[in-house]
């Protein structure tokens, strides 16, 4: 190695150093810690840190919480802080940030705000320009993912389902035209049920049902929509939170998809009411108009600016 290079991988290591050892800046914090998802042994040191130095931990429930800190020898004042109360305690939480607090916010497991509480104190944060800060962890969304072994290269998180019937297939006729894999949250008790609802919504899609992630007893089981279904009706009760993978729609489905859209839609002029009442802007509006009834570019966006004027 060469004595410049030699010299700069030294001053390299040395800013690293620095950096760790580095004391935390003075003064308040809001501060968004990912917890592990299952297994306790996914805490990163970082995490640790943060939650020793926290004045006050906001978390959803005190008794899941609890178990972390234990399980490491931290003690910290911990505060209940779900969904059904933190409307009330923003203004409390961002008064304690505001006044020089170190405020660290966890849910039961995961990323705080992806289908958890917690997006309401960033977003006050940020307003009052407090300083924020995320502190990475596991995420349920990301692992059934890469554990699905589905393509990903696009995907669109959904989180849980409407629990009615017919509100859930409503819901996943409007998501079939998402291109890409789609991420469900699902308990176990209601799996069995939704897994019905994708099956005859995508009958030739290939679903995965990831459940239990990181623990001992860690399930992927992948097969087509009606299969999947059957087999996990057919084995009754499961334990563990359920992460559903839904392969996207491949290109025979898009264009079936498009055929329904285009006979619903008696006229180019009906499309582009409907789109402008949407709020979908002009260009791109007259761009699905164009596709969908093949009419000329200028053409399609000469009838939106004229329809827009009504």
């Amino acid at each position: 190695m060469g004595a410049s290079c030699a010299s700069a991988v030294e001053r390299d290591r040395a800013s690293v150093a620095g950096e760790q050892a580095r004391p935390r800046p003075a003064g308040g914090m809001l501060s968004l810690v990912g917890t592990p998802i299952g297994n306790l042994s996914d805490a990163s040191p970082r995490v640790l840190d943060t939650l020793r130095s926290a004045d006050v931990l906001l978390c959803e429930d005190t008794r899941v919480t609890g178990k972390l800190l234990a399980r490491f020898g931290i003690r910290v004042p911990l505060e209940r802080c779900d969904e059904n109360v933190i409307a009330r305690r923003v203004e409390s939480v961002i008064a304690r940030v505001a006044a020089g607090q170190r405020v660290a916010f966890v849910s039961d497991a995961g990323m705080p705000g992806v289908s958890d509480p917690g997006q309401r104190l960033v977003d006050a944060a940020r307003d009052e320009g407090l300083p924020v800060e995320v502190i990475p962890g596991p995420s349920a969304v990301t692992c059934a993912l890469v554990a699905s072994g589905l393509p990903m290269e696009h995907f669109f998180f959904e989180g849980f389902l409407p629990r009615k019937a017919g509100e859930r297939a409503r819901r996943l006729a409007e998501l079939a035209p998402v291109p890409g894999a789609l991420v469900l949250y699902e308990s176990p008790r209601r799996v069995a049920d939704t897994l019905d609802s994708i099956a005859e919504a995508y009958p030739a899609r290939c679903v995965a049902l990831v459940r239990e992630l990181t623990k001992l007893h860690e399930e992927c089981v992948r097969d087509v929509s009606g299969e999947l279904a059957r087999l996990i009706r057919e084995r009754g009760e499961l334990r563990g939170e359920c992460v559903i993978v839904v392969e996207g729609p491949g290109q025979d489905e898009l264009a079936s998809l498009s055929r329904q859209a285009s006979a619903a839609l008696a006229s180019p002029e009906e499309a582009v009411r409907e789109g402008l009442c949407a709020g979908v802007p002009k260009s791109a509006l007259a761009k699905q108009v164009a596709r969908t009834f093949g009419l000329g570019r200028s053409e399609a966006y000469d009838l939106v600016v004229s329809l827009s004027r009504e």
